[in-house]
């Protein structure tokens, strides 16, 4: 079998159950480094908000608070499609390590700032970093593991989500509190290091060489249009009005960006953005799907908190916790959802009733009032965590399964990228129309008054409103629950979009292993999923260092020009599989 090219399997015997036994505890312990980074690209934001005020008051600089995030945020999305084809191209090993590192200098800088300035340019520093690591982690996942394999861990991904939303400000709190506010960036040192080191320990991925050349003009393009749009999103309506001239200018400059990025791609040897891609229906879909359930998950981040903190009298402190009833619900069904992709191989049904669901919890949240407790508050957010529980993960999955195994990272990238500016869209059109209802109600129930309480309502705490007068404090309870109610119809209107686009969702098998009858050689290359899906197998258990993976030649009788090597955890995990993997990098 060496001399073939191929990676003989004993699967007989002990070797077989040795395999079993030793591979997957080498994938969880690569399960593990990657959560840990994703807990890192997740976290951080959550923690740094909470130490946002102290920052200020000890660096000054009020007037550019907005950029700390707003930097980090554009660098994050800027690049993330960007790391996706670099991993593609060069080795998805190295460019995820060269953004964990990217992203613990920007880390210890910040932490180092001494003035405003300083640390906004440290915290874009730190945000290209992070937009390689959502991406390397998917990346990485959908190398490892099948796609009818990977619905065993979307309980774990959906968990560090939760993990993330609600121990990140309860964390940030606690570090400022106690350590002072550069340890919210020292904090991440010590996790990165550990996942640096588990990543470079045990994970063997070959390096790739690729003959092209990055498509810079491309990614300059894109980085443009990407960037305008997010200042777009995060400044009108708040920084300037949306008919000025910054909003219209940035407005042209992102749109003239983009379709000359769209141009270019149809031309360059290697695109950024592959629009070959798009002919998927399913990953057309899921990119919408995506893009919705952003656009619909950050509003609801941003606006139950508030409501609840305002109408229903909710600790701040707590705030993550405020949303557990989401998280919780999401993390649960994430997990019900990808066990039951796992053993029967089908996954449209998820995203025709996570859309459903989705839909049915915005409704229904939009129908709270001053009255509603938190109780039927917490029944609804279930319903809508359900919603997205059912979505989160497969809207990967799906998108993963449509494209080759060459086009793994920009598949990712660009998944990643469309729920970015789902969020950004959904954060900016949502607090435009909750400001608007809550400005009209305060005039109408508080009249100059009222006015001038709604400018200023984004800085009331619990605390500020008591010290309002009573016809004030209830003008602000109504204005609050009205614009709560805009902010969530208008989601639940966006989301049948969702609904409308899982429809046309194709039942494509998934490729890999699955129980049983899944484990055998399919009988067709359809059934294998795309065309440079190939065999791997490996000599006897434990001790394959390196091979090559071939393309369908035990099937199929053909060879392969572009055969990759494979070792360690890749090659071990794709026998103990009995997955199919093509370029494995």
């Amino acid at each position: 079998m060496a001399e073939t090219g191929t990676v003989a399997v004993d699967t007989g015997g002990g070797g077989a159950a040795a395999t079993e036994e030793r591979q997957p505890r080498s994938v969880r312990v690569v399960l593990m480094a990657l959560m840990i980074a994703m807990l890192l690209a997740m976290l951080d934001n959550m923690i740094v908000g909470t130490a946002m005020p102290t920052i200020v008051g000890d660096l000054g600089g009020l007037e550019h608070l907005s950029w700390v995030v707003t930097a980090y945020t554009l660098a994050t999305a800027a690049s993330t499609p960007i790391w996706g084809k670099v991993g593609d191209m060069y080795g998805r090993k190295g460019a995820f390590l060269t953004s964990i590192v990217i992203f613990l200098i920007g880390s210890g800088l910040s932490g180092m700032a001494q003035d405003m300035t300083q640390l906004i340019a440290f915290r874009a520093i730190q945000g290209l970093g992070a937009g390689g690591l959502m991406v390397g982690v998917m990346a990485i996942i959908g190398d490892l593991i099948p796609p009818r394999e990977r619905g065993k861990y979307q309980g774990m991904m959906a968990g560090v989500m939760a993990l993330a939303m609600i121990g990140g400000p309860l964390v940030g709190g606690a570090i400022t509190d106690n350590w002072g506010w550069r340890w919210s960036f020292y904090i991440n040192l010590p996790l990165g290091l550990v996942a640096l080191a588990m990543v470079t320990a045990v994970l063997h991925l070959p390096k790739k060489r690729s003959k092209g050349k990055i498509d810079y003009l491309g990614a300059a393009l894109l980085t443009v249009g990407i960037t305008s749009i997010v200042l777009v999103t995060t400044w009108g309506g708040s920084q300037y009005a949306w008919g000025s001239a910054v909003i219209m200018e940035l407005a042209a400059i992102g749109v003239a960006a983009l379709v000359g990025f769209l141009f270019v791609q149809t031309k360059a040897a290697e695109p950024i953005l592959p629009l070959h891609i798009f002919r998927s229906r399913n990953f057309t879909v899921m990119s919408l799907i995506g893009f919705i359930t952003g656009f619909v998950m950050f509003g609801a981040v941003l606006f139950l908190p508030l409501y609840q903190q305002t109408v229903q009298g909710a600790n701040a402190t707590n705030s993550g916790l405020l949303l557990l009833p989401m998280l919780l619900s999401m993390m649960v069904v994430s997990l019900v959802a990808g066990r039951v992709t796992t053993n029967t191989g089908k996954y449209k049904v998820f995203p025709l009733v996570g859309s459903v669901l989705m839909v049915a919890g915005l409704f229904l949240l939009a129908q709270m009032d001053t009255e509603t407790t938190r109780l039927t508050s917490g029944l609804y957010m279930a319903v809508l965590g359900a919603g997205m529980g059912c979505l989160m993960q497969v809207t990967m999955l799906v998108a993963q399964n449509s494209v080759e195994m060459k086009d793994m990272g920009v598949a990712s990238s660009s998944t990643t990228l469309f729920r970015t500016l789902g969020s950004s869209f959904g954060v900016a059109i949502m607090g435009a129309l909750f400001n608007n209802r809550v400005q009209d109600v305060m005039a109408e129930r508080a009249g100059a008054m009222g006015g001038k309480v709604a400018e200023h309502s984004t800085q009331l705490t619990a605390e500020g409103l008591d010290k309002l007068p009573d016809v004030v404090r209830d003008a602000y309870l109504h204005a609050v629950s009205a614009g709560t109610h805009s902010a969530f119809l208008l989601g639940s209107i966006i989301a049948v979009l969702a609904l409308i686009a899982a429809v046309f969702v194709k039942e494509v098998p998934l490729r890999g292993a699955g129980p049983a009858k899944a484990k055998e050689a399919p009988s067709s290359p359809e059934a294998a999923g795309p065309a440079d899906a190939q065999p791997v197998d490996m000599a006897k258990a434990g001790t394959a260092k390196a091979g090559t993976a071939t393309a369908d030649a035990a099937a199929n009788g053909t060879a392969t020009a572009d055969a990759k090597p494979v070792e360690g955890v890749a090659a071990g995990d794709a026998a103990a599989d009995g997955r199919t993997v093509s370029e494995t990098v």
